[in-house]
């Protein structure tokens, strides 16, 4: 996981060494009696051609390693780095979006491109 890339933080989440992009979370470890997970935060969008991947949750996937049993290597790689690019292009998009709205704010004088209810061309009048 370290080696996706020179901005990769490590923290321990919920005592776990967790793997970061700048705050946001792609992958950990958690180390038990009798396997290892490797996680992915958004496994569930991640190809998986070596099926690795396992669990029922609504995003997240893990990889069990077990001793004595053979693990692709090659496979785990590069889940871990599609996880990282992932999460690399997810954050990207968002400072996109981020920029561009700060931009339609600024040229506009409005917040959001969003009529708000009490906008007097959009409000209703009620009729007693």
């Amino acid at each position: 996981m370290r080696n996706c890339g020179d901005d990769v933080l490590e923290l321990l989440h919920d005592g776990h060494p967790t793997a970061c992009v700048g705050d946001a979370a792609f992958a950990y470890a958690n180390a038990f009696k009798a396997h290892v997970n490797i996680g992915f935060f958004r496994g569930v969008e991640l190809a998986d051609p070596g099926d690795l991947l396992e669990g029922t949750g609504r995003f997240m996937r893990h990889v069990k390693l077990r001793p004595a049993q053979p693990v692709d290597d090659v496979a785990l790689t590069k889940l871990i780095h599609a996880a990282y690019v992932d999460m690399k292009q997810r954050l990207e998009a968002d400072q996109v979006a981020t920029t561009h709205r700060q931009s339609f704010s600024n040229a506009t004088g409005c917040a959001t491109a969003v009529p708000r209810a009490n906008d007097s061309a959009h409000a209703t009048r009620s009729v007693r």
